[in-house]
């Protein structure tokens, strides 16, 4: 019986048995990856349930770089976006270097919102290899916002193993790739505490760009480093009202009681939103130094 005539019970059967039966050669060591069971894999990215569509993908992913080609080959060109779907996801699972370009293509081009979110998130998972790319597309004058945003979401996501490229490009021209390197080193200091990652976040609080004193002010509340306080209480005098705000923000979330005095004299700032921040990071110190009693 042709696959035309198959009734959606017979296909969900064959796709069912040949599944399994994979699985137990690549469970026996036995699985040879031959071009026709990794196209049948491939369109089994297509089947209409999903948990049955994970299996096949996890199939894949366990396969690893010899399905890559196969998955490429789909996210480029298969007509069911269900497969294309599929493709890019697994292909995270994978995280091949040699699919970043076909990926950065789906990323940019793919009429799916959800084939390019989740070729951003291959790429993210692919790692350095990305990291040109990703520069590129947050430098371009061409692309919208929104893939803007996802291209800074993946270089924050690979975080320390794109150090080297960041600490390149914090002096870039375009202000999109600076603000997007200055949350990414963020995720680097957090990683692992980075001295130098946090070094460059705190020279950013002085960059003549407001929204980089902004974006670095933020970054440095999710990391433990002390010596960003005395930079961070300067900051909540900056001349830019989101600058402050962010410093702010930031202080509270450190815990240090050294910020105290300076966010005591906030209190009666003429601003009524850095009062009322002022007031919820004084808070949140106090909260932690009675925990740190304890």
């Amino acid at each position: 019986m042709t696959a035309e005539h198959m009734t959606a019970e017979q296909i969900h059967a064959k796709h069912d048995a040949f599944i399994r039966d994979v699985n137990e050669q690549i469970t026996l060591g036995r699985f040879e990856p031959t071009d026709p069971i990794l196209e049948q894999l491939v369109e089994g990215l297509g089947d209409s349930r999903g948990l049955v569509r994970l299996r096949y993908a996890e199939t894949m992913g366990e396969i690893g770089e010899p399905a890559t080609p196969f998955l490429v080959d789909a996210l480029a060109n298969h007509a069911d976006v269900v497969v294309r779907r599929a493709a890019a996801k697994t292909l995270t699972i994978i995280a091949d270097p040699t699919a970043v370009p076909t990926l950065l293509h789906a990323f940019l081009n793919d009429e799916d919102t959800v084939v390019k979110g989740s070729s951003a998130g291959a790429l993210a998972r692919t790692g350095e290899a990305a990291v040109p790319s990703l520069l590129e597309i947050l430098a371009s004058t061409d692309q919208p916002e929104d893939i803007k945003g996802h291209a800074a979401w993946a270089l924050a996501f690979i975080g320390s193993e794109a150090a080297d490229y960041l600490y390149q490009a914090l002096n870039d021209a375009s202000l999109d790739v600076r603000c997007a390197v200055i949350g990414a080193l963020g995720h680097v200091a957090q990683e692992q505490t980075d001295e130098k990652s946090c070094n460059l976040l705190i020279s950013a609080l002085t960059d003549e760009e407001p929204l980089i004193r902004t974006e670095a002010a933020a970054a440095l509340g999710q990391v433990n480093y002390p010596p960003a306080v005395p930079h961070l209480i300067l900051a909540t005098k900056d001349l830019d009202l989101d600058v402050r705000k962010a410093a702010i923000n930031s202080l509270g979330k450190m815990g240090d009681r050294t910020a105290v005095e300076t966010l005591q004299g906030l209190l009666t700032d003429d601003q009524e939103v850095v009062r009322v921040l002022a007031k919820l990071a004084i808070a949140q110190i106090e909260r932690q130094s009675q925990e740190d009693d304890w």
